[in-house]
């Protein structure tokens, strides 16, 4: 489904680490309506998955999807990345037919 490269995986750790974790926490994974393209990608740490999501453990992390979020998430792979731009998660989506500038927003 999903993909954390190690350097996203290496930061999601980071930010877990400073959430305080217990054993249940983990990086849900979301695509929301909107952004300029139709949708986006969401990321929050968050401490425990729903009823309902499916739950992926990916290097050490586990990754919590809703249903929803799934059908368009399918070969994605999370990376994060520095540059003199700035830094942040990159989502590569071999699904997406279209996206914009801000590299966070997909058409499929």
């Amino acid at each position: 489904m999903v993909t954390l490269t190690r350097t996203a995986t290496a930061k999601v750790q980071d930010f877990i680490a400073e959430h305080g974790a217990n054993q249940d926490v983990g990086l849900r994974v979301a695509v929301l309506p909107g952004g300029c393209s139709g949708f986006q990608y969401g990321l929050n740490i968050e401490d425990a998955p729903e009823a309902d999501d499916e739950v992926l453990t990916l290097e050490g992390v586990r990754v919590f999807v809703d249903p929803f979020s799934a059908q368009y998430l399918n070969g994605v792979e999370i990376d994060y990345v520095s540059s003199m731009m700035g830094q942040g998660f990159t989502f590569r989506n071999p699904n997406a037919t279209g996206g914009c500038g801000c590299g966070s927003s997909f058409t499929v």
